[in-house]
């Protein structure tokens, strides 16, 4: 009976780390659609509300949801007294704490660094393109995503219940 609950135990542990995995491909896409929606707002808020950076990152995580909420909002804290840091600081911070818990990869946090150092020290036309450039990046990368998870999302769920059952196989 025990050897039974604990072979149960094993197959459910593999099953919900498949799961897991399977879910960070799915928010993949869903958190880069954010962040493009965002930065779709944070270009409109530059180039036609003539909005400082500061309070335009603020407004955006206050539409945002999480993870991005608290990114924008620390970004914004960053570069607002006492900090006053620059965008490309601010910006680095927020991402080195509040982007891990985020299912985005390198590529959509090396779009973000790229745009970071250009936010903040250049006229609003040159800002407006620089977001544009990180839009068309960042749209590519959730095609990308998307095949990802079309490819290995079912997968995950699968190869995890089938790695716990050889668990089992091989401990009995």
């Amino acid at each position: 009976m025990l050897k039974l609950l604990g072979a149960v135990l094993i197959v459910l542990a593999g099953t919900l780390a498949g799961f897991k995995r399977a879910a960070q491909y799915a928010d993949r896409p869903r958190n880069i659609r954010a962040l493009i929606a965002a930065l779709q707002r944070l270009e409109t808020e530059i180039l036609y509300g003539y909005t400082p950076l500061p309070e335009a990152l603020h407004r955006i995580g206050q539409q945002s949801k999480e993870p991005l909420r608290t990114f924008f909002t620390a970004a914004a804290d960053e570069m607002s007294p006492p900090q006053n840091r620059s965008a490309e600081e601010a910006i680095q911070r927020a991402m080195e704490v509040h982007f891990t818990s985020a299912a985005l990869k390198g590529t959509e946090k090396e779009i973000i660094r790229q745009l970071s150092c250009t936010l903040g020290t250049s006229d609003r036309s040159n800002q407006s393109t620089h977001i544009a450039l990180a839009l068309q990046q960042l749209k590519q990368e959730e095609t990308v995503a998307r095949e990802d998870q079309g490819k290995y999302e079912k997968m995950s769920k699968s190869l995890g219940l089938l790695l716990g059952a050889l668990i089992v196989i091989l401990i009995f």
